[in-house]
């Protein structure tokens, strides 16, 4: 069923969409030669490996196990020999261990379903669905990589009473979820079924917005074949796709300060994460790749590439049409939230959802000016904060203030910058202060 249009009430913007891949169907990148797969494609401790140097894997073999709650295993998306087990630079701008492994054909584990077949019933009960999720290394894929096991069993007294999937992609320029979301609908859809299961929630709502109209009419077509699964467009307003949007525009209840989805009875997962979750429940195939949209004004070929993790960046650009000559920044994500990375030999992991190509002029940054005091931040903040202060404040390291305006609640959109007409860099700020006090809290904690 298809409900009316939502959305939530305070704040947001509506940057260029830059929709420039939208329709595209998706490719699939070649296989390299070496790859090279982190064991850190996840919020918490990185995984321990369970293979030595000389091993011989498959596609879909276990490479690392996770290490305590909050980990996740890490898969093998190829097959061949482990070189070694060394550190590599991840997007996060960090080394990680990792390992190394030399191609030799593409030789899949002997449990791994690798057809295109559609299985819709489910025999699992819901710890064994839960369980399966844990095997099979599957995290949050909208870019917060939060292990999918742990948000699946909601801590004691509290109560999970609606699943809300987020089929938002309200990042311009990104078109993967939608490009998905054409090409496996139906799959999402017993997913979606599956991971209610593993909840024991009676209702689930597919949230996407209102300028994908082509899948929300095919999902909610499909959708009156499967009980108490609700697709709901929403209005074109970044950011919807934040989870405490998402949740406000779907079932009208606001997550309190320093609260979880779970607070008000919500559990979010992306839709990339239960396409993946589908795959690992009825395929029994763990989360080895992911489709990433590779994007820009200048950009060759801009399109959806579905590929394993672990093949290097450089690849997917390649495929794209390569860089272009006046290539200033490259950024792993969206342009509002995503991280400008520095090579392109840095590998495809579980969070990666696009890569943005921008030309020289669009990268550089216009020159700071002195606040005007317009208060454009403060209207558009969907947090109710007060951007220009908690920048204020950050600047000059006051890490009381800014706790005390709450800036924690910031879920670091970057609306405040986009829409300050002196050019300040107010998310830089934020993020700073945010991190100081996250800091000085957990300190207090222990």
């Amino acid at each position: 069923m298809i409900t009316k249009i939502r959305t939530f009430r305070k704040g947001g913007i509506h940057p260029s969409e830059n929709k420039i891949s939208a329709n595209k169907p998706i490719d699939t990148s070649n296989i390299p030669s070496l790859v090279v797969i982190p064991l850190s494609q996840h919020i918490g401790k990185p995984a321990i490996p369970v293979v030595n140097k000389g091993d011989i894997v498959k596609t879909g073999t276990l490479l690392a196990k996770a290490d305590g709650l909050i980990s996740a295993n890490i898969h093998s998306s190829v097959s061949g020999t482990v070189l070694k087990i060394d550190e590599v630079m991840t997007i996060s701008g960090f080394k990680h261990p990792a390992v190394y492994i030399e191609v030799d054909g593409d030789i899949w584990e002997d449990d791994i379903d690798t057809t295109d077949t559609l299985i819709k019933d489910c025999n699992l009960s819901s710890d064994e669905i839960k369980d399966k999720i844990l095997e099979k290394g599957i995290v949050g894929m909208g870019g917060a990589t939060f292990p999918l096991h742990v948000k699946l069993s909601p801590p004691p007294n509290s109560e999970a009473k609606y699943l809300l999937i987020n089929a938002v992609e309200c990042e311009p320029y990104l078109t993967c979820d939608h490009a998905l979301m054409l090409e496996k609908s139906e799959e999402i859809l017993v997913g979606t079924s599956i991971l209610m299961k593993a909840l024991n929630v009676e209702k689930a709502m597919i949230g996407i917005e209102a300028n994908k109209p082509d899948a929300i009419k095919k999902l909610g077509k499909l959708s009156d074949n499967y009980k108490n699964i609700d697709i709901v467009p929403l209005k074109v307003r970044y950011p919807q796709g934040g989870e405490k949007q998402l949740v406000e525009a779907c079932i009208g209840r606001q997550i309190p300060s320093g609260a979880l989805p779970i607070s008000v009875g919500a559990v979010v997962v992306n839709v990339a994460t239960v396409f993946a979750s589908y795959e690992a429940i009825q395929k029994n195939k763990p989360l080895i790749e992911r489709v990433i949209t590779v994007t820009g004004k200048h950009v060759e070929k801009p399109c959806n590439i579905r590929t394993r993790l672990g093949v290097p960046i450089g690849q997917l650009i390649e495929q794209a049409g390569g860089l272009p000559e006046n290539t200033k920044k490259i950024i792993a994500g969206g342009p509002m939230m995503g991280k400008a990375i520095s090579n392109i030999d840095m590998r495809a992991t579980k969070g990666l959802s696009g890569l943005l190509i921008i030309p020289t002029l669009e990268a550089q940054r216009n020159e700071m000016k002195n606040c005007i005091r317009c208060g454009k931040c403060v209207n558009i903040c969907c947090m109710g904060l007060t951007p220009y202060f908690l920048m204020n404040v950050s600047e000059f390291s006051d890490w009381d203030k800014a706790e005390s305006a709450h800036i924690t609640d910031c879920v670091e959109c970057g609306s405040c910058s986009f829409v300050c007409p002196a050019n300040r860099p107010i998310l830089d700020y934020i993020r700073l202060g945010k991190n100081n006090v996250m800091k000085a809290k957990k300190a207090r904690n222990n």
